[in-house]
């Protein structure tokens, strides 16, 4: 039977619609529960993630609907109901009058008159009589899907009516039916046209009201909201594409995520349905894209060879022209233009699909990691010990996750896995198209075929050895990865550390060093895939060839029409063979980021008291219980229990003959007094920070109870919340302005704002500020002195409402008189009321008189605690002279009433407003930016840009790739026109000769000279749509000639002459491919190594002005994200670029002299294309670069959120930070979606004219006016132009946005520079600066500096002179520029006027390693870097181990008894090299450093984590002076060196200072005038100017003067005095 038979067709036309309508009413039949049950929960796997409704509802904060109430109370316009209606009624009467004519006709000629006439009519009524009444019995104003279909199976029925008869007319000379007849058939097919336009012109969704409707198009993207037909054919994103194409994009000419794509609703829907592993949670919420992804990727492949199959047809049809094939030949044709739309909209669909799946995950797992992170325990103090046998087996191990890896995760490895998504329908299709190839070469060369299958299995085992190894590889590279990471992120973060010291040329050596080991694991992966691809390359032309050689060795001719038509097949089934393999190894590694991921998100958790995020819902029947403190508890700072476990055997290491030991908070039983101020002190490395950390919860508890105030639901009667404020020992702030840190995401309360800053004495740095506290704070508050810094994180913490407040040692970092000043104000004023307020101080004297409670801490345990009143009765505090302190105050009182000066207004002196009141300066201009918007460049990329990378990689290495691609695709042709000349030796005529030839021009030629990249398989698409994944580079046959058939003998008598000429050009073709990858590969990876060690060494030699306006998140971005697309994925992209391009100049020659007459229609198209290619690159590239500017504010934020997590978790922020991680997370992906949107739009039009121009082509060539060999090279010819002209736009676009990576590398490979690091012909003495007895060993003359040359300078005509072996102390108020005069001597700022002379040599004259070498200088914040002690106090190893243990001795970090201990213990040490500081007695000294020798023993081999997280404050800060009493220089600035050590540990370091640095001319900036009122003169700074500069007894002997003052308000001026006058004494 036959479709042409009218009864099939009409039984086709009634059973599809009314197989629609049936399954549309069964939808509306009132089930059974059981049934509707049963059936939802057989169709969960299919719904929706999340739906529009439902994604609105929740980034509203509404209840979620099931559905859209707007859209079912919605009603269409009218003419859309008429024109859905009254073309169905239409029909409805036509059939009922036709069937009512086919009744009076059966009755009036019975026998000639089937029946089915009848019936028909009046069956085909029903589908179109629901078509009239479903529109307005249930109207609807969103495009009904029913409809939809139903008329779409109308149009199909009808067209396949019309086309039969016109072919019965064509094909067998049969009559149309008469004219009235026809004419109604004719409109059977123009009513559902009709009736379908009104359906597509109709939205898919509609607005909530009518402003959102405005805005549709404008910030909200039309994604969801445009008509059935803007959706088909993704016209929605048109005009994006053509606003980018007149102009630049903005972001704000962008339109808006759509809400089923964003973070937050994505998220809040995910963590509902979240499994145990990270995989079984992302398959879950993605099931139903993933079904849909696999339905529409298996009918996209069936239409894939679909094209090869009419192909044969049509041609066969041309070789024998009877007017059946002839018409069959136009059938075939139009069925091949059907299926090439068909493919090119399955594709859109499923690759939109792929790409939503993609992006969701990615927002769903970065906000997974972020929230884990907000809820993870803090490992930020523990060392890391890593085992280099246990590594080298398995790379990835790490004792817990660093900021380094777990910024990794949610960049690379999440990176990893969304791309995965959008290509895992490779992993299920390919098989698929396999078997489809494998089936129709076994028709065509019988079991032959199978010899290739068996090369398959062959090359099974290696394929699998090769895909374990890469994952081994994979796990090597992420892991060194991590580890280069982590090595930069401490470099970056410490980076001014760095400079002080002149280590940037070492530190250069330790990153290359970590960026060596990360290459060498890349040229074992690129060795790997280099492996891979020749088994890709050889393995598909093996196949060939082994069937071949058996088919003709069983006797069969392998015919042209034969050759070409299975070498045709063996092409298609290259790509799958390719893809398989690597598909599942991609898969495979990004396994190991799901376990990397899931490892992370297993690390413990703090408890559910603590995080915000894990408190369950407050109870209003629960009483306020502010009680804070802990009862019989211990506390142990957090490590990995699982790393401890495994190590347990040899977790003690033994150094020196003692165990290290590990520190605890012991039997802490305490509960401070609610509503009072306690304080809690003690010696340095006691306790005190790790009680408050432990009283946040930020530490694990063993045994016992923790009393952790932090409701934040409970209010009491004085307005304040249940809940902690903090302010950490090292201030943490955002990059913000100061005004946004103090807030701290609470609402403004200007009364209590202007308080708080009064009371933490603000007001006077704002009006010495220019933009007062709208100032940006830059990157780690660098715009900020260290007082400013710790006043505006305590004013942070008094401005929260909160009832209890934490503040770690926060009068540190402040002088004397401000310090006084903020405790008066702040701690005894009225924002402290009512509130639990835990001060950790070494200022005890200053505080006790307001302390209600007291805490000493000693050796990790409470010593003493209870209410001062009674701690004083019982003497124990007599130690503290409160009543001579007091007396002291009473005497400041009466010098300051003398001098009529209020005490308040004198500790801010010289910041007063023309009225005599201190205040902000009022804003009347926007306040200037510190970090300004990451640069984005514009228009396309520059030549300069192609010039680096081409530099960089070697354009020799380059132009031998070329050369290797064009020898490639010449092997390529020959190939073909082998098998033509093969075919043509065997007895066949010239007819059948252009049969075969033509044939095999259809033969895509895959550019095979790279290994498969993300962009290059995008999707598979098959020829006859005229976008393939493969290139056809020959697509010319000529026909035989006498120049072809010369010398060579039959084909019938010698097969294997031809087969093995075969086999050499093919074997050659393949490993051509493998050197030109080689090449590709070497590029690629010089280019990569020679960018980064450019960036890395500009990076570091960049002035330190500009890492304070820069965030570190954006460096880092550069060396992370940047840099892995310069190492993985630019290579493959330029090499790409070159290959299609190349493809494309020879298919344009190609038609220009074989057939010229193609170039008209080819102009055509190309103009088409043209206009679509400019819209698109102009946009894609904008969109590129504003996502990659808008990605690094995600990681830079997260970082800093890390280092800050304590402070973060204390205010309970975390759900606002989590807030504002979607939203940067909604910004990027904005623009990575709307990128890929229009990758999309272009897809489905380029596609849609390649099916096209073959289609008119195929229908030109069975015109007749070219022979078959011709029809079939035109045809090609179309498809191959068509084809290149897209790949070439794809990949030079993606070329385009891989090189934003190398524009923004080169854009910091600009940077400008430091001063040269060493002059050559300035080079000073080796002795310099010598210890000579000079008067002017130092010399400011008229020195004036200013941060910027925008600014205004900050010292003003300095003007003093320094001796050798001299001992200054540098004073001034906060803000009065002492860091700035010490870090010109480092020429961190150069001057703007004047200069500094160090013993006779000026020192901009000379090179900053020489200068910063040569004079020591210890900074205001110790840092450490991750290692050991020894590596931090030598690095280098210019020391030997006495000498470091010498210096820790020296600065008390370990007592004389263990110095003596280990000294009696090893025999053959030699004596110190240096003589021994004079020390105290033994019991005082083991008082201060009792932490070393009962608790935790300090050696050597002590770990040290990053930043040296696992040491207190004053422990960093000994260490710091251990590494300068190494260096031995010869001057030494010491910045607030001791400003968090205890009072007695501080005597001791400065006696070892006295001594230590006896022949060092010492310059110390100090908070406590103690600690320099013994030195030989003072240097008073204030506003920039030498204020006072004399011997410290002879500025007491003033009048009046700043010294004196400061001095008068620190409470002991006696004892300060007498330590002058007692000094001043020895210096006469």
């Amino acid at each position: 039977m036959s479709l042409l038979d009218p009864f099939l067709r009409g039984v086709l036309a009634c059973v599809l619609p009314c197989s629609v309508v049936l399954l549309s009413l069964l939808l509306y039949v009132p089930w059974p529960r059981v049934v509707v049950k049963a059936a939802r929960f057989l169709a969960s796997p299919f719904d929706p993630f999340i739906t529009l409704p439902e994604a609105k509802a929740i980034l509203r904060g509404e209840p979620v609907v099931a559905d859209d109430a707007n859209a079912r109370a919605s009603r269409p316009p009218v003419w859309k109901t008429m024109l859905l209606s009254l073309p169905a009624l239409g029909e409805t009467l036509v059939l009922i009058a036709i069937g009512t004519y086919n009744i009076v006709l059966w009755h009036q000629q019975q026998e000639e008159s089937p029946v089915w006439r009848i019936v028909f009519p009046f069956v085909k009524v029903l589908p179109w009589l629901y078509a009239t009444l479903i529109p307005v019995v249930r109207p609807q104003a969103t495009a009904p899907t029913d409809l939809f279909i139903l008329h779409l199976t109308f149009i199909l029925t009808a067209t396949f009516n019309l086309g039969a008869q016109l072919f019965n007319l064509s094909a067998y000379g049969i009559p149309l039916p008469v004219w009235w007849i026809f004419s109604l058939q004719v409109a059977d097919l123009i009513a559902p046209i009709l009736a379908l336009g009104a359906v597509l012109s109709m939205p898919i969704a509609l607005a909530a009201n009518d402003e959102e409707q405005k805005e549709i198009g404008k910030t909200i993207s039309p994604e969801d909201y445009t008509s059935l037909y803007g959706w088909i054919t993704f016209a929605w994103v048109g005009p994006l594409v053509w606003k980018g194409r007149n102009k630049t994009l903005k972001e704000e000419d962008v339109w808006d995520l759509s809400p089923t794509v964003k973070s937050q609703a994505l998220f809040e829907k995910y963590r509902t349905i979240r499994k145990s592993s990270t995989l079984r949670s992302l398959a879950v919420a993605n099931s139903f894209d993933l079904i849909v992804d696999a339905i529409l990727s298996y009918i996209s492949s069936a239409c894939s060879y679909a094209g090869p199959f009419f192909l044969k047809r049509i041609l066969d049809a041309i070789a024998d022209p009877t007017p059946e094939s002839r018409s069959m030949a136009f059938l075939f044709a139009a069925l091949a233009f059907l299926a090439g739309l068909t493919k090119t909209e399955v594709d859109l669909q499923h690759l939109w699909n792929d790409r939503r799946m993609s992006t969701r995950l990615k927002a769903e797992l970065m906000a997974d990691i972020y929230e884990k992170s907000l809820r993870r325990k803090d490992f930020s103090g523990v060392a890391n010990k890593e085992d280099p046998k246990q590594k080298e087996k398995d790379p990835s191990v790490k004792t817990q996750a660093d900021v380094g890896k777990i910024v990794q995760l949610m960049s690379g490895d999440v990176e990893k896995i969304s791309i995965m998504a959008v290509f895992l329908y490779n992993i299920y299709t390919a098989p698929f198209e396999i078997a489809i190839a494998l089936v129709f070469l076994y028709q065509l060369l019988g079991w032959s075929a199978f010899a290739g299958v068996a090369v398959l299995v062959i090359a099974a085992p290696l394929n699998t050895i090769m895909s374990r190894r890469m994952i081994k590889l994979a796990t090597g590279v992420s892991a060194a990865r991590d580890k280069r990471m982590g090595v930069l992120t401490e470099l970056i973060q410490a980076i001014k550390f760095i400079k002080f010291f002149a280590w940037e040329n070492q530190w250069i050596d330790r990153a290359m060093k970590a960026r060596q080991e990360e290459l060498n694991w890349l040229v074992k992966n690129f060795i790997n895939s280099l492996l891979f691809r020749a088994l890709f390359a050889n393995v598909p032309a093996l196949v060939s060839i082994c069937s071949f050689w058996v088919f003709v060795a069983q006797g069969h001719e392998l015919t042209v029409s034969t050759a070409f038509t299975a070498i045709a097949l063996f092409d298609m089934l290259r790509q799958p063979l390719n893809l398989l393999p690597y598909f599942v190894v991609r898969f495979l590694e990004t396994s190991v980021s799901f376990v990397r991921i899931d490892a992370f998100l297993a690390e413990p958790d703090v408890s559910d008291d603590v995080s915000s995020f894990k408190r369950p819902p407050p109870e209003s029947t629960i009483p306020i219980d502010a009680r804070l403190g802990a009862e019989e508890a211990t506390f142990k700072w957090n490590e990995n229990e699982e790393a401890k476990k495994k190590d347990a055997p040899g977790a003690e290491e033994q150094v020196n003959g003692a165990a290290e030991a590990v520190f605890e908070l012991s039997d802490i039983n305490i509960v401070f007094p609610i509503g009072k101020l306690s304080v809690v002190t003690g010696p340095t490395a006691s306790g005190k920070t790790a009680l408050l950390m432990a009283l946040l919860g930020e530490m694990t508890m063993t045994r016992g109870k923790l009393l952790l105030p932090k409701d934040p639901t409970q209010v009491d009667e004085h307005g304040l919340r249940n809940s902690l404020s903090y302010a950490a020992q090292t201030p943490w702030l955002e990059q913000q302005s100061i005004k946004d840190n103090i807030l701290f995401g609470s609402p403004l309360d200007a009364e209590r704002y202007d308080a708080v800053i009064n009371a933490c004495a603000l007001k006077p740095d704002f009006a010495m500020l220019e933009d007062g506290d709208q100032t940006e704070i830059g990157a780690r508050g660098v715009a900020l002195s260290g007082g400013q810094k710790a006043r505006v994180a305590l004013a942070r913490a008094a401005y929260a409402r909160t009832k209890t407040v934490l503040l770690d040692d926060p009068l540190a970092a402040l002088d004397s008189h401000s310090a006084r000043y903020v405790f008066e104000h702040l701690l005894q004023g009225p924002l402290m009321e009512n509130r639990t307020v835990v001060l950790v101080t070494h200022h005890v004297d200053l505080v006790l008189p307001a302390a209600h409670y007291l805490v000493r801490m000693l050796d990790g345990r409470i010593d003493t605690q209870g209410q001062t009143k009674e701690l004083r009765e019982k003497g124990i505090l007599s130690q503290i002279v409160v009543e001579e302190a007091a007396q002291a105050k009473e005497e400041d009182k009466k010098v300051e009433a003398a001098e009529h000066k209020d005490p308040e207004s004198e500790a801010v002196e010289g910041s007063k407003a023309p009225n005599g009141t201190a205040q902000a300066p009022t804003q009347t201009k926007k306040a200037r930016r510190l970090v300004e918007e990451e640069a984005k460049a514009e228009g396309s990329v520059e030549w300069r840009i192609y010039r680096s990378y081409l530099l960089a990689s070697s354009i020799a290495i380059w132009g031998l790739n070329l050369v290797f691609i064009i020898l490639f695709q010449g092997l390529s042709i020959s190939e073909k026109y082998w098998i033509k000349l093969w075919g043509q030796h065997y007895s066949i005529d010239s007819a059948a000769r252009h049969v075969v030839a033509s044939t095999s021009a259809w033969v895509p030629n895959t550019v095979e000279g790279y290994i498969p990249s993300i962009q290059a398989i995008q999707h598979v698409l098959s020829p006859i749509q005229g976008v393939s994944g493969d290139v056809n580079t020959t697509g010319f046959s000529p026909s035989a000639s006498p120049l072809t058939m010369f010398n060579l003998p039959s084909a019938r008598d010698h097969p294997f002459f031809y087969i093995g000429i075969y086999a050499a050009i093919g074997m050659g073709a393949a490993n051509t491919a493998v050197v030109d990858c080689i090449f590709q590969t070497v590029a690629g990876y010089r280019g990569s190594k020679v960018l980064f060690a450019r960036l890395l060494k500009t990076v570091v030699r960049a002035p330190i002005r500009w890492f304070d306006t820069t965030p570190t998140g954006r460096i880092l971005n550069r060396f992370s994200r940047d840099t892995q697309t310069i190492d993985t994925e630019l290579p493959g992209s330029l090499r790409a670029s070159v290959a299609f391009l190349t493809a494309f100049i020879a298919a344009v020659l190609t038609v220009g002299i074989i057939l010229p007459a193609f170039l008209l229609p080819a102009l055509v198209i190309g103009v088409t294309y043209y206009t679509l290619t400019v819209g698109y690159l102009s946009t894609s590239r904008d969109l590129r670069r504003m996502e990659s500017t808008t990605r690094s504010p995600i990681f830079s934020g997260f970082a800093d959120m890390l280092d800050g997590i304590t402070t973060v978790r204390a205010f309970s922020a975390e759900k606002r930070f989590f807030q504002a991680l979607h939203a940067k997370i909604d910004k990027t992906q904005t623009f990575f979606w709307n990128m890929w949107m229009l990758n999309r739009w272009l897809l489905v039009r380029f596609d849609s004219l390649g099916a096209l121009a073959v289609f008119l082509t195929t229908l030109i060539a069975l015109s007749g006016w070219i022979d078959v060999g011709m029809a079939g090279l035109t045809i090609t010819l179309s498809m191959t132009f068509t084809m290149s002209v897209y790949w070439t736009c794809r990949f030079f676009s993606q070329l385009e946005m891989d090189l934003n990576s190398v524009e923004r590398v080169v854009e910091y490979c600009d940077l400008p520079s430091e001063a040269p690091l060493i002059i050559e012909g300035h080079r000073p003495p080796a002795f310099w600066p010598s210890n000579s007895d000079s008067d002017h060993f130092v010399s400011v003359e008229n020195l004036a500096v200013a941060y910027a040359v925008e600014l205004e300078p900050v010292l003003h005509d300095i003007s003093f002179s320094l001796a050798a072996r001299e001992k200054i102390g540098l004073l001034g108020r906060t803000g009065s520029g002492k860091s700035t005069l010490a870090m010109s001597f480092l020429r961190f700022i150069d001057p703007r006027k004047g200069r500094i002379i160090v013993d006779g040599i000026d020192i901009t004259t000379i090179g900053l390693q020489d200068l910063r070498s040569r004079i020591t200088f210890i900074p205001q914040d110790a840092v450490l870097f991750s290692g050991t002690i020894r590596d931090n106090l030598d690095p280098f190893a210019d020391h030997s181990d006495d000498d470091c243990w010498d210096a820790l001795r020296r600065v008390h970090l370990i007592s004389e008894s263990r110095y003596n201990t280990r000294r009696s213990s090893q025999a053959s040490s030699r004596e110190p090299s240096r003589p021994s500081s004079p020390t105290a007695d033994d019991t005082s000294v083991a008082s201060a450093t009792v932490v070393a020798d009962e608790r935790v023993v300090i050696t050597l081999e002590t770990q040290v984590s990053a930043g040296g997280a696992n040491f207190s404050q004053g422990q960093r800060q000994l260490i710091a002076l251990a590494r300068a009493l190494l260096r031995q220089s010869s001057m030494i600035i010491m910045d607030e060196a001791t400003a968090s050590v205890d009072f007695e540990t501080d005597s001791k370091i400065q006696a070892t200072i006295r001594n230590e640095f006896s022949n060092s001319l010492l310059l110390t900036i100090a908070h406590r005038i103690r600690t320099i009122i013994d030195y030989d003169r003072l240097l008073v700074l204030d506003a920039g100017r030498v204020a006072e500069f004399d011997t410290p007894i002879n500025l007491l002997n003033k009048e009046s003067g700043i010294f004196k003052d400061m001095c008068l308000k620190s409470g002991t001026y006696q004892e300060l005095y007498d330590a002058a006058a007692k000094k001043g004494a020895e210096q006469k």
